[in-house]
């Protein structure tokens, strides 16, 4: 890589952002968002480089679960087996709602899945580690062991969740994706199930030592962190849920005890920082790293988004306190 990396956008967030991450994240984008401005960066990628977002992904589907309970085509007790035909497992007794706050007493991954063969290969050759369809997403379900009601993080809960809530709206959760969120907000964000269907001149991510990584890419992994996007797109959705012309903010409001001192709304986690309260999700998949936070009382967002797979949670946590400065 040139020692003076390709600036676009805000040349003053790009120095900031190259200051913060350094020289091991070659490819990256930031936006700061108030109700004053707008600002946008990009390190080697321009403002329109489609990135995956990984996780940040939940946060999505937790405001399509808000947006859902406030059209009233779900309830708080809505359960899983209600919306996908599960039969009667014990998947299909969890509640919409507990799954929406990681309490559901699902796995991280089902056993069904194979996580740690796929982890070592993912690890040695950079594959995809996801890949299913909804229907082996399904088969999945039924024969999953539900453990006690806990704070659990779970990739698998989110899969469902989202599933669930585009069939409660007779579609798929890439077109719900689409219908509720990205066209209303003019955002590019993508879903794409396979390869084929990535567009133009995706970003390929990159391993920690700069290896090539397969996209992440799947009809399941959808809900949990199958969405692509720019960071022109991001600093629009960041200003939306900001400003509370997304649909489904209340997926903001924390709602139960998540982790050490933190609480968990729809996906969103809300921790106090330096005497701030920061709303924020972070994602990763094989060559990615982002994150997305909001200090709501004080009308601020922040977005990283890094083509690299080392983690960029301190580094946007910086940015939005202005620590970076």
């Amino acid at each position: 890589m040139d020692a003076e990396p390709k600036i676009y956008g805000d040349e003053r967030l790009a120095t900031r952002l190259g200051e913060l991450l350094g020289p091991r994240h070659p490819v990256a984008a930031a936006a700061l968002v108030s109700d004053q401005d707008v600002a946008v960066a990009g390190l080697r990628a321009d403002l329109d480089a489609d990135f995956e977002i990984g996780s940040i992904t939940k946060g999505v589907t937790g405001l399509l679960y808000a947006d859902a309970l406030a059209r009233g085509e779900i309830g708080q007790d809505t359960t899983l087996g209600e919306l996908l035909p599960l039969g009667d497992v014990p998947a299909a007794r969890l509640t919409l709602r507990s799954l929406s706050t990681h309490s559901s007493g699902l796995p991280r991954l089902p056993k069904s899945a194979h996580p740690l063969r796929r982890t070592i290969a993912l690890w040695r050759h950079g594959t995809n580690p996801y890949g299913e369809d909804l229907g082996q997403l399904l088969d999945q379900a039924r024969g999953v062991q539900v453990g006690k009601p806990r704070p659990r993080y779970s990739n698998f809960g989110f899969e469902l969740l989202g599933h669930a809530l585009a069939a409660a709206a007779s579609t798929t959760y890439a077109d719900l994706v689409h219908e509720r969120i990205a066209k209303p907000l003019d955002l590019d964000f993508s879903v794409p199930a396979t390869n084929a269907q990535l567009r133009p001149g995706a970003l390929t991510g990159r391993s920690r030592r700069g290896k090539p990584r397969e996209p992440w890419t799947g009809e399941a992994l959808g809900p949990a962190g199958g969405i692509r996007a720019s960071i022109n797109a991001m600093a629009r959705f960041t200003a939306a849920v900001l400003d509370g012309s997304a649909p489904g903010t209340a997926a903001l409001d924390p709602v139960a005890p998540f982790g050490a001192g933190g609480r968990i709304g729809a996906a969103w986690l809300t921790i106090r920082v330096k005497g701030r309260s920061v709303t924020w999700h972070n994602g990763g998949t094989g060559g990615f790293r982002t994150w997305l936070g909001f200090d709501r009382e004080a009308g601020t967002g922040a977005v990283i988004l890094s083509a690299t797979s080392l983690p960029v949670d301190r580094q946007g946590f910086a940015l939005l306190s202005g620590s970076g400065q």
